[in-house]
């Protein structure tokens, strides 16, 4: 499933436009990245929680040359799924 597949569910659910439903599905993933961006968490009952995880700075080796590089410190999403749709994904 992707994105389009998205909209085409939202489209059959609540009718209007299919610009309608793309609205909407934009509006949804916006405002989790946005939540996100901002340093905070996202929790939907039944899928999961989306949150920012911050990653410590490390040593690591190219594979290629066998050199030592530097990397840097950042921020990267995190998802937990829920036990429903764990339990869901199980049978």
């Amino acid at each position: 499933m992707n994105k389009q597949s998205l909209v085409e569910v939202v489209y059959g659910k609540l009718g209007g436009t299919k610009t309608q439903a793309e609205e909407i599905v934009d509006m949804m993933i916006g405002s989790i990245v946005s939540e996100l961006r901002n340093g905070g968490e996202v929790s939907i009952a039944g899928l999961g929680i989306f949150s920012v995880k911050q990653r410590a700075a490390r040593m690591a080796r190219n594979p290629k040359t066998g050199e030592q590089v530097s990397v840097a410190a950042t921020k990267v999403p995190k998802f937990r799924a829920a036990k429903a749709l764990k339990d869901a994904v199980k049978g």
